[in-house]
């Protein structure tokens, strides 16, 4: 059977959303995808107004998610989207999830996957009872120098892992007027956010890449979550102490008003042999250290490197790749997923590299833990699900 193109469709990133955008380039980098409907906005004049800008056919353009997924359920099956992607605000994550995957579409969501661990486990038991895939942008992961840096943790390059420092550094926040954002508005907003806004925002993201990459789990954490711009509800930054599962000790720093930092996100792995060092915003760049010989500096594109990895780089070395195209591996991996499963031969031994419903609960769960765990006088707490 001749490929072709998966029909997506898109809840949230109507026009003004900066994560909708993102979301279509990297769905069409690869040409394995086509966007055939949307529902972009609560509003539904601007979610159809956003459709149209689009260029998609009017009638699917849709007024409320609701709509889209009860009438895509209802048209041939070679017409209807095949999967969806959420790229709401969070608090809309799980019904919009949720409907799809009992309507028997494929989800694909940005994080958090949804307001509570309760509900993303209630999440779970939906996926398992729907028989549809659910995949989690959890974009960074898509880095082929990430995917790299995992496979020397895992094949004894370090040694046994024993520090983890991870951070994720933004300003955008410190300054109180961009509250008023679109961006800000809701992230600052509990009903629509969450129980935490930098942690929730930014902070999973580097819980994620710490567990991720170095194949490790944290077990316990001692937190420090504050609003450091007066009047906010929600944490705008905040320290986490962490302890792994092999013992491993670690610290999680993440602000979203530390004053001229843009994306600064970092990775640092310490083993008893050797380290590693990577930096989002210098993403083709991964430094392996030794206390006896020269640091090493490995490029994406120069060397040899796994057939994993290498499927994850796009261009020659000196052709610079980022964030478009790590979130275009999530998109390519997911819509890989969703063809094995088409065709009924996706198992367990099939190893599609996409984060999932486990990460997700794992998010939420870091989420809940770290508020918990600063909320309380109580040092050390331990993780829990």
């Amino acid at each position: 059977m001749a490929k072709r193109k998966l029909r997506m469709g898109m809840i949230g990133g109507g026009s003004g959303a900066f994560i909708g955008a993102v979301h279509r380039i990297a769905a069409q980098i690869d040409g394995q995808v086509e966007l055939v409907c949307g529902a972009f906005s609560a509003d539904q004049q601007r979610s159809k107004d956003s459709g149209e800008q689009l260029f998609l056919p009017s009638e699917r353009c849709y007024g409320s998610y609701e709509e889209m997924i009860i009438t895509e359920q209802e048209l041939p099956a070679d017409q209807r989207m095949e999967f969806v992607v959420i790229v709401t605000p969070n608090h809309l994550h799980y019904p919009a999830a949720k409907l799809a995957l009992e309507a028997g579409f494929h989800v694909l969501s940005d994080k958090p996957a949804t307001l509570s661990l309760a509900q993303a486990l209630s999440l779970k038991t939906i996926i398992e009872q729907s028989n549809c895939l659910y995949g989690l942008t959890h974009t960074y992961t898509g880095y082929p120098l990430i995917k790299h840096a995992q496979e020397l943790v895992a094949d004894n390059t370090l040694g046994t892992v024993q520090k983890i420092v991870v951070e994720y550094h933004q300003g955008w926040l410190a300054d109180q007027e961009a509250e008023s954002g679109k961006q800000a508005s809701w992230r600052l907003d509990p009903s629509q956010s969450g129980i935490s806004c930098c942690m929730g925002d930014i902070g999973v993201h580097a819980a994620n890449l710490a567990e991720y990459v170095s194949g490790l789990t944290i077990s316990k954490m001692c937190a420090d979550l504050v609003p450091v711009v007066p009047g906010r509800q929600l944490d705008d930054d905040g320290t986490v102490l962490l302890r792994f599962n092999n013992g491993a000790k670690g610290a999680l720093l993440a602000s979203q008003i530390a004053v001229g930092e843009e994306n600064g996100l970092r990775l640092r792995i310490y083993g008893d042999k050797a380290s590693i060092d990577w930096s989002q915003q210098e993403p083709n760049t991964l430094w392996l250290k030794f206390n006896d010989q020269a640091s090493q500096m490995i490029r994406t594109g120069v060397g040899q490197f796994s057939s994993r990895v290498q499927s994850a780089i796009r261009t020659p070395a000196g052709h610079p790749e980022g964030y478009l195209e790590a979130f275009a591996n999530i998109y390519v991996n997911f819509v890989e997923q969703v063809r094995l499963f088409q065709q009924g031969e996706l198992d367990a031994a099939s190893q599609v590299d996409v984060p999932d419903i486990e990460d997700a609960i794992r998010g939420m769960a870091f989420i809940e833990n770290a508020v918990a765990a600063s909320n309380s006088d109580q040092k050390w707490h331990n993780f829990t699900i």
